[in-house]
Formats: structure tokens, C-alpha cells, sequence
């Protein structure tokens, strides 16, 4: 099942681009998996200078385990450690960053890995994008939500006072380790931000995961992963620059950004997603777009895995946030409608009528 000697992925996932020599990369997903780091990356990367970029709650649970693979095989590796949190995503931070890989004399032929969740993924991918004008990165996730999505098809990017993921690059990785060990020491709440992604992708167009998530998930976790890259594998092989299909992703996540910046980052990214999918099913309901019985599976699955369903901000306040919302297109933004389970579309509307979908979709009436 894999080209590794030693490591044992359950699966593999392959994403075949042709922008990414040797067109594309593999996403191994297996228990234990970060132990045969080393081995894995040494398959695509000669070992060389690494730079392992993580969190400080991170370091302390697996740092050490990938770092003792990385260096039985020969990887010379210095490691740079952010704070956690969303804060990190800024341009102090990856400036801090692109000198500590100046001064560690890096160059494009040497590796940054990124150990932890979405916010080390979209640091680290975009540093190193720019540095040198790019060099290689691995992504090893260490959450649910960067399992499924964040770390999985070359977005990087970090947020400006305006808005969220505001500056960034298209930079795939040379491979993503996934190993779901790691979300054994995910607090219950971090835990839901990743489902929130996950119930995404089912009411994107998979109904097989729907049914999946209707019964006990945790038992089968590399299951469930699978299922989310390999949708996620299919829409960027189409649409690896997020110009069409590809943006069927951002369900939920218009309003979603909104949400999360008009809270100050006090709201999760999975809890604001999972906010921003009712509003936009719910407005499409009241628009006679689809069922209410759509609403009220996408609801029922939301509280089944402990994410909010009712949003604390108002019309105005969202629509004044998501105005600068990257995937707006000059008096134009293409939102994701559902338009049934596992049956989510494009819709391109002009930006004056975002607020009337906001409002339709927070009114309960």
C-alpha cells in the first residue's frame, strides 16, 4: 500500500498536480505515523537542514518524537516555536520566523516541516513559499480540522487587522503525515473545530460521510480522514488556484471569517463555520432554495458533535467584516449554497445582496 519501508499507513491518499515536481505528493494516514517521520520525509526529501516550526503546546506533546526520526535518518534539525493560537497567523510573527531561517544560513534545498494545527500549516507554508522565493515544506498535523483540510491542498496564509488569510501563496507540500494518535490529547472543544470541517465536506457532496457521521466517529477516525482528503484531493486536482470548483470548500466560511473577526478570535474557526453553514442553509431555505429538513440534519449534526448553531453578531456587523472577504470578485462574491444534503452549489450574487442572505439567515421567523 505504500512506498515507505517501515511505516505502515492504513491508506494513502495521492494528490496528482502537475505544478508540484514529481507531479504531486502523497498524504499517508496511519497511527504512530509521526515515529516514522524521518523515514517518510527521507523518501521525497534528501536529508538536509529542517527546520521544525511548531506551537508551544505542541512541542511539549510530539516534538520530540519527530525529531529523534527526522535525525536517525540524517536531518540536521533546528526547531522555531510560536505561541499558539490565531494571533500567530501574523506578519510579525513570520518575519520572526524568515530571520530565524536567515540566521539558521537555510537554503532551497534545505526543508521546513510544519508540526501542528492550521495555524503552524498556514505560517509555516507561507514562509516557505517566500523565502528564497520557495522551498520545500512538509506538513505533519497534529489537529482534526488540519488533518481534513487546512494542511491538504497548498493554501498558506496569514490574516491582516482587515481580515482573515488576507496574504498568502499557493504552495503545495512535499507530503502531509497524518497520524490520528495525535488527536488523543485534543480538548473536546478542539476536537468539534475539526468536525466542523468534516460536516462540511458531507453537505458538500458526500453522502457516504454523512451516513458515517450519523453513528460513533471516534472509533473510526482514519476512516473518516480519508474520506475528507480524498474529496478535498478531487476538487484541488480540478481547481488547484481556487478560481471554480474548488471554492465549494468555503461553505460556511464567509460568513465564518466574519464571525471569527467580529469576535476578535474569541470564536473558533470551526465554531464560526459551523455558525456561518446554518445561516447560509437557513436563508436558503427561507429563498426556497432547499428543504428545511436540510437545516435541520445539518443542526442535528452540529449538536451532535457539540458545535454552536446561533451566532451572537448582527447583519450589519457581519456584512461589514465579510466586505473584505478574499473570495469577493469586484462588485460580485461567490457564496456556497446548499441545496440539499451533500448537495451544496456555487452562486455568484452581487456583494449588496451578501446582507440579505445574512439576514435572512439569522432571523428565526
Amino acid at each position: 500500500m505504500s512506498h515507505f519501508e517501515s511505516a505502515t499507513p492504513s491508506s494513502v491518499v495521492r494528490v496528482s498536480l502537475p505544478s508540484k515536481p514529481p507531479f504531486g505528493y502523497d498524504i499517508p494516514i496511519g497511527r504512530g505515523l509521526r515515529h516514522c517521520a524521518g523515514e517518510m520525509i527521507a523518501a521525497v526529501h534528501k536529508p538536509c537542514r529542517a527546520l521544525l516550526l511548531t506551537d508551544d503546546t505542541v512541542e511539549v506533546l510530539y516534538a520530540d518524537d519527530v525529531t529523534a526520526s527526522l535525525a536517525k535518518i540524517g536531518f540536521s534539525v533546528v526547531r522555531h516555536v510560536v505561541p499558539h493560537g490565531e494571533a500567530s497567523k501574523s506578519a510579525g510573527t513570520l518575519f520572526s520566523l524568515l530571520e530565524a531561517m536567515a540566521k539558521e544560513h537555510m537554503t532551497r534545498s534545505d526543508l521546513l516541516i510544519a508540526l501542528g494545527g492550521g495555524v503552524v500549516g498556514d505560517l509555516g507554508g507561507f514562509a516557505s513559499a517566500v523565502y528564497q522565493r520557495g522551498i520545500p515544506f512538509v506538513q505533519i498535523p497534529t489537529t482534526l480540522l488540519a488533518m481534513v483540510d487546512a494542511s491538504v491542498g497548498g493554501k498558506t496564509a496569514i490574516d491582516l487587522e482587515a481580515g482573515k488569510n488576507l496574504v498568502g501563496a499557493f504552495h503545495q507540500p512535499s507530503l502531509v503525515i497524518c497520524d490520528p494518535d495525535c488527536l488523543s490529547t485534543l480538548p473536546a472543544n478542539v476536537f468539534s473545530d475539526g468536525m466542523a470541517e468534516v460536516i462540511k465536506y458531507a453537505f458538500i457532496n458526500d453522502k457516504v460521510l454523512f451516513e458515517a457521521l450519523l453513528r460513533e466517529v471516534h472509533d473510526c477516525m482514519e476512516e473518516i480522514i480519508r474520506l475528507c482528503v480524498e474529496d478535498k484531493r478531487a476538487l484541488v486536482e480540478t481547481d488547484e488556484t481556487d478560481v471554480g470548483a474548488r471554492q465549494l470548500l468555503n461553505l460556511g466560511h464567509t460568513v465564518g471569517h466574519a464571525i471569527e473577526a467580529c469576535s476578535d478570535f474569541t470564536i473558533s474557526h470551526g465554531s464560526a463555520v459551523a455558525e456561518g453553514m446554518v445561516i447560509i442553509t437557513r436563508a436558503a431555505v427561507k429563498m426556497g432554495i432547499c428543504e428545511a429538513k436540510t437545516l435541520s440534519s445539518l443542526v442535528a449534526l452540529l449538536v451532535k458533535y457539540g458545535l454552536p448553531t446561533e451566532c451572537p453578531f448582527t447583519a450589519e456587523q457581519l456584512y461589514a467584516v465579510a466586505l473584505s472577504d478574499k473570495k469577493r470578485a469586484g462588485g460580485t462574491i461567490t457564496l456556497v449554497v446548499p441545496f440539499g444534503v451533500a448537495d451544496s452549489r456555487l452562486v455568484t450574487v452581487p456583494v449588496d445582496a451578501l446582507e440579505g442572505y445574512i439576514r435572512a439567515g439569522l432571523a428565526e421567523d
